[in-house]
């Protein structure tokens, strides 16, 4: 069987498809245009050019985000520092955070409360992309927290079947590019 490609590897083999093709077109084009394959080559070579800098300064821009945000100092934290951060990062957008004990949780990692309403989350700080276990418990511990929603919320991103439970039972997934928005959106709050 073969292997799936990751989404990065996969956005980057589109990204690689697009500039090929706009590329190649661009200097079709060109040729069909002035009947000159001097100009044709030369238009091609001025389309990669142009395409690899806008993909640059993009790239670069993401990693300016990235760096603004903290996700790197995240990236090296504990499991248990992760779930505090978080606890801090709900309440500067106005939840009343709670993180639970370490074990016997039920599921839960944090109890948020805002609004009258509870919501029970789950704190994954890993390496690889959270697979399905984590939507199980944060599903189980909505009903022993009394809660009206559960969040699974991680520093990375979540596998295929996590994505297909946490849909169907109405759990909200948070993954790397969401907690990142998140973070920026608070510190310009407490700018």
């Amino acid at each position: 069987m073969a292997r799936r490609k990751s989404k990065k590897k996969q956005k980057q083999d589109d990204t690689l498809g697009l500039v090929g093709g706009v590329s190649i077109l661009s200097s079709l084009i060109a040729l069909y245009l002035t009947k000159n394959a001097v100009i044709s080559v030369i238009t091609l070579i001025v389309v990669i050019v142009v395409l690899a800098l806008i993909i640059n300064s993009i790239e670069e821009a993401k990693l300016k985000r990235l760096r603004r945000s903290g996700i790197a100092e995240i990236d090296k934290m504990t499991g248990t520092q992760f779930e505090h951060y978080l606890g801090q990062l709900f309440k500067l957008q106005g939840y009343n955070a709670t993180v639970t004990q370490a074990q016997g949780d039920y599921g839960a990692d944090l109890v948020l409360n805002k609004d009258g309403k509870r919501i029970v989350v789950q704190a994954k700080r890993y390496s690889k992309n959270v697979n399905l276990k984590a939507v199980q418990e944060v599903h189980g511990a909505i009903a022993h927290y009394k809660a009206s929603a559960g969040w699974v919320v991680t520093n990375s991103g979540y596998t295929q079947s996590a994505i297909n439970l946490a849909r169907s039972n109405n759990v909200r997934l948070v993954d790397r590019e969401e907690l990142v928005e998140m973070i920026l959106r608070v510190k310009e709050i407490i700018k």
